[in-house]
């Protein structure tokens, strides 16, 4: 394993100031490197899940790039909150044109990591952005199948019908002074997460909301209003326009939103690949070491593999 150097830095993303950790690995100064943009889950901030990939990834010799989406964590944007499908891969584009401008970086060898929903934005983000060398993803997510199915893909349509009710009743609301609505994304006690009845929601209440890996910065609400911007975005649309690009998507065998991953990659062209943990589920994927590890070293080696880093 390299040592490494994490800088504190910001680039603008479409007006918004993002806020971003830089890690470059020790070595020989004034060769340019392959690096990593690593986009956080839904709710995170770069602190969590994303910078652990981030500094592992700087271990195996890639400088790595984490950053808050706009709107969460220490990036800027109002309303706080907001989760815009749309900004948050203008991020992952943002961060590549802030990694093509340094000096420790090769810009012809950039490559994307998303985990959960980042893993459903740097999918349009490669496919729009040729710079974006190889990608891949970890436990990927549709926010808007998340929304729309459910983590299972078994949800009552009507659920999300009510939510795009309630988020249109949000937007009149703020039409006439009251303010931005929001929801709360977690049960606030344990007992009420336990009574849900869902293992992968309470993986997440688990991650998000304990000592595990709670962090102040991450949200822990989201705005009505970002409810309709997510109802039209279809992560996974145009995947097969990333080949002849790589990509490698990795799920856990115990994961509930495996599907959505199963269902991608299907519709992918060459070269392409899946590979799976065993026993892990979507949230395991984020912080327990046995399947981290596993995670980094087959990312690792793809990303050298097709940065051409040696």
């Amino acid at each position: 394993m390299q040592n490494y150097v994490k800088t504190d830095i910001a680039f603008e993303s479409a007006g918004v100031n993002i806020a971003g950790h830089l890690y470059i690995p020790e070595g020989e100064a004034g060769v340019p490197r392959p690096a990593i943009v690593v986009g956080h889950p839904g709710t995170a901030v770069k602190e969590q899940s994303a910078g652990l990939y981030a500094r592992r990834l700087a271990e195996q010799g890639l400088v790595a790039l984490t950053f808050d989406a706009a709107y969460q964590g220490e990036s800027g944007g109002e309303p706080r909150g907001l989760e815009d499908p749309a900004h948050r891969v203008e991020d992952f584009k943002a961060a590549v044109s802030f990694l093509s401008g340094r000096d420790e970086v090769d810009p012809e060898r950039i490559g994307a990591l998303g985990i959960c929903a980042s893993g459903g934005y740097v999918i349009p983000a490669t496919v729009t952005d040729q710079r974006i060398k190889a990608v891949a993803t970890v436990s990927a997510a549709d926010i808007h199948l998340q929304f729309r199915k459910g983590s299972d893909g078994k949800q009552d349509p009507a659920v999300f019908r009510s939510m795009l009710d309630a988020a249109a009743q949000a937007r009149t609301s703020e039409a006439r002074g009251e303010g931005i609505g929001v929801f709360p994304i977690f049960p606030e006690t344990e007992e009420q997460a336990r009574a849900l009845g869902d293992l992968h929601a309470f993986e997440g209440w688990e991650y998000y909301c304990t000592d595990r890996a709670q962090h102040p910065r991450s949200a822990k609400f989201f705005t009505w209003n970002s409810i309709d911007r997510i109802a039209y975005f279809e992560a996974f649309r145009f995947i097969d326009q990333i080949s002849p690009r790589p990509l490698l998507m990795i799920a856990g065998t115990q994961a509930v939103t495996s599907w959505m991953t199963t269902e991608a990659i299907a519709n992918a062209k060459e070269p392409k690949e899946l590979f799976w943990i065993d026993g892990a589920t979507h949230v395991d994927t984020y912080d327990k070491d046995e399947y981290v590890s596993t995670a980094v070293t087959k990312l690792a080696a793809f990303f050298r593999t097709n940065l051409k880093a040696y």
